[in-house]
């Protein structure tokens, strides 16, 4: 275990759900990881990294890495507006400064911030700049 938020329950969409279950009933297993090493037990993180190394050698994915697919998770979470602590609580980060440093993206345009603003003008005998006469 990485750290004490690495050990956690995991929200997960039922079509995820529905998929594990079906592995679970082809595999005949009951009891124990879903993707259990040879001996049934748990894999090892950098087994792990290795086999997923030699599945996407040479193919048009050999780009994707694991941390691939928390970065989607991520951006998906934060694109519907969940929380930074939301996503960190997802990802396992035990801070969400790791999350908004390294996982999600910096918006240039967001039109929440950009209406806020444009709700505050200290000086309201300017003119507004968007409503040019036409001379």
């Amino acid at each position: 275990m990485k750290s004490r938020a690495s050990e956690r329950g995991l929200l997960l969409p039922a079509w995820c759900v529905r998929m594990l279950r079906a592995r679970r009933v082809r595999l005949g297993a009951f009891d124990g990881p879903v993707f259990a090493d040879a001996r049934g037990g748990w894999r090892d993180r950098s087994n792990v990294g290795a086999a997923f190394r030699r599945v996407r050698e040479g193919s048009e994915f050999e780009w994707v890495k694991t941390h691939t697919y928390r970065k989607t998770v991520a951006t998906l979470l934060d694109q519907v507006g969940s929380s930074a602590r939301m996503i960190a609580d997802q990802l396992g980060h035990s801070r969400v400064s790791m999350t908004q440093d390294f996982y999600l993206g910096r918006r240039a345009s967001n039109a929440g911030n950009l209406a806020a603003l444009e709700a505050y003008n200290p000086d309201l005998s300017l003119p507004d700049p968007s409503a040019e006469d036409d001379r």
